[in-house]
């Protein structure tokens, strides 16, 4: 339940052993790729698109510019056939291969980050933060939009979460060069958030009150992406705990972490001779907050079926 591994170009290196097996299933599984339901196949293809994009960031108006429409549908047709492509060819400009990228995500069924969560985060956007009479200010409140992001990242679909993650990483990487390539995290969100946030079959004037919410909060995903895919420091922490706890008092496969966490972090503390964890100890309001996306997560690990995967999970 911790950070995803990913190992990314442009920043962090080659990519990391997960991202070699899609790139091997992609070989294996040949399928239409634009406009079907994202599988880890169809992310294995996209992911030649990243990888390109990832070396060639100073392009200027990267993401802006429109790219040649015919070389766009050969793209496409190689992609959707399953063919290896040769992106360093010359044939391609960066432009085609960065709005493809984006008409992949436009044509999705639902948006990246689902149907399901988007009054979410609609909500993240209007926490702010509380002054010392407890009243609420205009000021956001940052902490509490990344923890909140954390978790319905933990609770996203396997690809959604995986392909979200390169995304973010790479329009992080882009605003990093916003002197070369003019496009700022924001620019960047003005591109991206119909494509990630927006519902589908909507307009822009169904969505006219949100927009700026939408924008921002896409925005606020690229500039933090590098915190956005850990579970929260608390949830980290009384895990933890509870796994130790459970090797002695209780199977390993008990995850009803919403007991121990909540009720006994400080008795499970105290019986390892722990300190008391800041994070693990948040104020009540914190842990009604977040008790039904912990019950979500976790109620789905625990009904796993045994395998190696489930292990995997338990130890993180």
């Amino acid at each position: 339940m911790g950070e995803v591994d990913l190992k990314l170009p442009g920043g962090a290196g080659p990519a990391s052993g997960f991202f070699r097996s899609l790139m091997s299933l992609k070989r294996k599984e040949k399928g239409v790729v634009f406009g079907s339901p994202l599988t880890e196949e169809g992310i294995a293809q996209i992911y030649q698109l990243i990888e390109y994009l990832h070396k060639n960031l100073r392009v200027e108006g990267l993401f802006r510019v429109p790219g040649n429409s015919v070389r766009q549908q050969i793209l496409r047709d190689a992609l959707n056939n399953g063919t290896d492509i040769d992106l360093e060819s010359g044939e391609f400009h960066s432009n085609d291969v960065a709005t493809l990228l984006k008409m992949f995500l436009g044509e999705l069924p639902e948006p990246l980050l689902t149907h399901k969560h988007f009054h979410a985060h609609l909500k993240i956007a209007d926490l702010m933060q509380f002054d010392d009479k407890g009243n609420k200010t205009n000021v956001p409140d940052k902490e509490r939009q990344i923890e909140a992001l954390q978790l319905l990242f933990l609770i996203l679909p396997p690809p959604n979460r995986n392909l979200l993650k390169l995304l973010l990483d790479l329009l992080y990487q882009t605003a990093k060069k916003q002197d070369k390539n003019k496009m700022s995290a924001y620019n960047l969100a003005l591109m991206f958030a119909p494509h990630v946030l927006w519902p589908k079959n909507v307009t822009t004037n169904d969505l006219q009150e949100n927009i700026a919410k939408l924008n921002h909060g896409m925005a606020f995903m690229i500039k933090h992406s590098q915190k956005l895919f850990k579970a929260p420091a608390y949830i980290r922490e009384c895990a933890r705990l509870h796994y130790l706890s459970s090797r002695t008092q209780a199977s390993k496969d008990d995850l009803d972490l919403t007991v121990s966490c909540h009720s006994k972090p400080f008795q499970l503390a105290k019986s390892h001779n722990w300190n008391r964890v800041d994070s693990c100890s948040h104020q009540e309001e914190t842990q009604q907050r977040t008790e039904e996306a912990l019950k979500e997560l976790f109620q789905h690990v625990h009904n796993m079926p045994e395998s190696a995967k489930k292990k995997q999970l338990i130890r993180q």
